[in-house]
């Protein structure tokens, strides 16, 4: 196809090949978010190609790829994608794990939501998300629209949608998973995004999963989980909650406004949102620990 819109956490995106473009063939994982709009929140333009940045762009961010192997994260390549700044405009250039042939340069602005992109290393076909395009174009927006995307599980227990956050074996999955043999709806269990609208909060999954389908949630509550011997919860408020909310957030800090912008909205959300953390042995007797002490 030549263009499609895509609804992910309430953002309107909309893929369109120009001229020189490829067709374009959206992953399994992104099908059920297919939507017919003319409107958009932001518009890429697809181009096939190799696109050279200019000579004097300056790299602001590099990320490294890294596998987890036993709960511990081993850097396999230093430079998997970058973000740079020009005069002209800002850059992302990655590489992409699945296919070694193909790298991409999206040029975007955190103003006008007007985007291009352009792959090379590809025939006439392609998805123009694939990982790890996907997170970081919805990373963006994000950015440009106030939201905040977090490492968490987030699930709805009869009527109430409550965030469990943490870093990498601390137990998001495995609450997932209990609340989903409980008959709780799970909205995600590793990747999240928050929204604010019309003064409630609501949690939004992202397509990371061939079988995902689009889920959020109001947010009533939010957890710091640790595994433990017994269940426990302990409110934590101020600036204590913000700094640890942050620490799972995903964030690129080399913009000092982007970075004050970020804090004013997790200092907002933890002012709102009560946040507390959770230790828990993993079993239905959380979820009961969870309700009663609402």
């Amino acid at each position: 196809m030549r263009n499609y819109n895509l609804i992910i956490a309430g953002y309107n995106i909309r893929l369109e090949a120009s001229d020189d473009g490829p067709d374009l063939w959206p992953a399994e994982r992104f099908q059920r978010n297919i939507c017919q709009s003319n409107d958009f929140d932001v518009i890429i333009r697809v181009h096939r190609g190799y696109y050279s940045l200019p000579e004097d762009s300056e790299r602001l961010f590099v990320a490294p790829y890294a596998v987890e192997v036993k709960d511990m994260k081993i850097t396999t390549r230093d430079n998997f994608w970058s973000v740079y700044r020009h005069q002209s405009g800002m850059f992302l250039a990655t590489n992409f794990p699945a296919n070694h042939n193909k790298t991409a340069v999206l040029k975007f602005s955190l103003i006008i939501r007007e985007w291009e992109l352009w792959i090379d290393g590809i025939d006439n076909s392609t998805d123009p998300l694939e990982y790890p395009l996907d997170g970081l174009i919805l990373y963006y927006l994000t950015v440009i629209s106030g939201d905040i995307m977090i490492h968490a599980s987030g699930v709805n227990i009869a009527g109430r949608g409550y965030l469990f956050s943490g870093t990498s074996g601390k137990g998001k999955s495995t609450i997932a998973r209990i609340c989903g043999e409980s008959g709780a709806t799970i909205i995600h269990d590793d990747r999240l995004i928050i929204r604010s609208i019309n003064g409630e909060y609501h949690i939004y999954n992202t397509p990371v999963y061939r079988d995902d389908k689009p889920a959020e949630s109001l947010l009533h509550r939010i957890f710091l989980i640790e595994h433990g011997n017994e269940n426990k919860i302990v409110p934590v408020a101020g600036a204590s909650a913000v700094s640890l909310v942050i620490a799972n957030c995903i964030q690129h800090n080399y913009n000092p406004e982007l970075i004050a912008r970020f804090l004013g909205s997790v200092s907002i959300m933890c002012s709102v949102i009560p946040v507390a953390s959770l230790h828990f042995r993993p079993d239905r007797r959380v979820i009961d620990h969870i309700l009663e002490n609402e």
